[in-house]
């Protein structure tokens, strides 16, 4: 049984890179932790299935964003946005929710944690992950 464990919202607000560019986030609460994927990151993984990062986000007078803590990507189904936390597992949130959510009919998309043992995403992050390597080198 899949267990609520946060939620997506969209605020609208700036978040700074490291080397001070703004961007508008999305951001992820959770477990009490907030995290933000770039909107227009979010778009390209939603219309073109690709892999995008999930960075943590601090607030000190303003938004940064932080080091990457974990990819997202289409599931195979289509149907939902896979996140895989680096460390604290595997989550999912509904394709049909989060949209609704970028589209301003609502504020708030519930994100569930993945039961342990289901690979198949697994298999898929982690090919997810040697595009990104090979996209940094």
């Amino acid at each position: 049984m899949m267990e609520k464990s946060g939620y997506f919202r969209k605020t609208g607000s700036l978040a700074y890179d490291a080397e001070g560019r703004s961007h508008e986030i999305v951001e992820l609460h959770i477990r009490g932790v907030r995290y933000a994927i770039r909107r227009a990151d979010l778009a390209r993984a939603v219309a073109g299935r690709v892999c995008v990062q999930v960075e943590a986000l601090v607030h000190n007078w303003k938004y940064y964003l932080g080091s990457v803590a974990g990819l997202a990507q289409v599931s195979a189904s289509g149907k939902a946005l896979n996140i895989d936390l680096f460390g604290a597992g595997d989550f999912t949130v509904s394709l049909l929710a989060l949209r609704t959510v970028l589209f301003g009919k609502e504020r708030t998309a519930v994100i569930v944690k993945i039961p342990e043992g289901h690979g198949s995403q697994r298999r898929g992050m982690q090919y997810c992950q040697r595009q990104l390597e090979a996209g940094i080198t």
